[in-house]
C-alpha cells in the first residue's frame, strides 16, 4: 500500500511539473489509451466544440489527470484521518475513476440534450420555410430563412446555402445539413425539400402541399412529446414531493416516539 501512495504520488508531481510533456506521454502509451478512450469521444467533442482547433488526446489526457488527482487527494485525507485501508483505497480508485468518466458523460448529456432541442425545433423551423417556399425558390427561402431561424441551425444554414450558392446542385448539401443535424425526420424533410428546389413551377404547388403536411404532422408529434414531458416532469415532481412528505412524517414520529420513550 504505501509503494503504492508513493508510486501514485510519484506519478502527479512528475505531471504537474511538466518533467514529462503530457503529449509524449501520451504517444508512449497510445495503445493503452485508445483502449480506454470511448469510440465516440472525438465525435462528441467535434459537435460541442464544433470548428474550434482541439486536441483530442489532450483533452482526454486532462481527463485522466483529474482522475488520478481526485484519487491522490482522497488518500492524503484518509491517511491525514488515519484511517486509510484497502475498502477506502478502493473508494479513492472508483471516485478517481467516476471523476475520469464524468469528462465524458457531460459530453454525451450535451449531446443528447442538443438532439433533444434540434427534434422540438425543427418542426416549427421547417413551418416559417414552408411560409417563405410558396413565395420563393428553395435557395432563395433557405438563404431569407437564416436571420429568423433557431440559432443552433445558423452555421447549418449558412454553409446549406454557401454551397448551393457556389453551383452544388446535387442533394448532398441537404444530405450534409441533416448529418450535422441528426434527429428523427431531418433527412427525409431534407430529401422532400431538394425535390421541392427540382420541381417545375406547374408541380410546385402541389410540392409544396404535400411539403406542408409532412410539417403539421410533425408539429403534431412535437406538441405530443412536449405535453408527455411536462406530464413526466409533473409525475415526478409529485412523486417527489410525496416521498420527503412522508419521510418528514415519519422522521416526526421518530424523534417523538425517542423522546417519550427517554431514548
Amino acid at each position: 500500500m504505501e509503494f503504492l501512495i508513493v508510486a501514485v504520488i510519484a506519478v502527479v508531481i512528475v505531471l504537474y511539473n511538466n518533467i514529462v510533456s503530457p503529449k509524449k506521454l501520451i504517444d508512449d502509451i497510445n495503445p493503452f489509451v485508445k483502449k480506454l478512450m470511448e469510440k465516440d469521444y472525438e465525435f462528441l467533442l467535434r459537435v460541442k466544440y464544433k470548428d474550434q482547433d482541439i486536441d483530442v488526446e489532450q483533452l482526454f489526457f486532462q481527463r485522466i489527470r483529474n482522475g488520478i488527482l481526485v484519487t491522490i487527494v482522497i488518500i492524503f485525507m484518509l491517511l491525514f484521518m488515519n484511517k486509510l485501508n484497502y475498502m477506502f483505497a478502493l473508494f479513492a480508485f472508483i471516485a478517481g475513476f467516476v471523476t475520469f468518466k464524468s469528462g465524458y458523460t457531460n459530453l454525451k448529456n450535451y449531446y443528447k440534450s442538443r438532439l433533444h432541442m434540434i427534434n422540438q425545433m425543427l418542426p416549427y423551423y421547417l413551418k416559417s420555410l414552408e411560409i417563405l417556399v410558396q413565395h420563393y425558390t428553395v435557395p432563395v427561402a433557405l438563404s431569407r430563412s437564416i436571420d429568423t431561424a433557431p440559432e443552433v441551425f445558423r452555421p447549418g444554414l449558412k454553409k446549406l446555402v454557401a454551397r448551393i450558392d457556389e453551383g452544388d446542385s446535387t442533394i448532398q448539401p441537404y444530405i450534409d445539413f441533416a448529418n450535422d443535424y441528426p434527429v428523427r425526420d431531418s433527412m427525409r424533410m431534407m430529401r422532400l425539400l431538394y425535390r421541392l428546389s427540382l420541381g417545375s413551377q406547374e408541380e410546385k404547388h402541389e410540392q409544396v402541399m404535400m411539403f406542408s403536411r409532412t410539417v403539421s404532422v410533425l408539429q403534431n408529434k412535437a406538441r405530443e412529446e412536449k405535453y408527455k414531458e411536462r406530464l413526466e416532469s409533473m409525475e415526478k415532481r409529485t412523486m417527489v414531493m410525496l416521498f420527503v412528505t412522508g419521510g418528514g412524517v415519519m422522521l416526526v414520529l421518530f424523534m417523538s416516539m425517542s423522546i417519550m420513550m427517554g431514548i
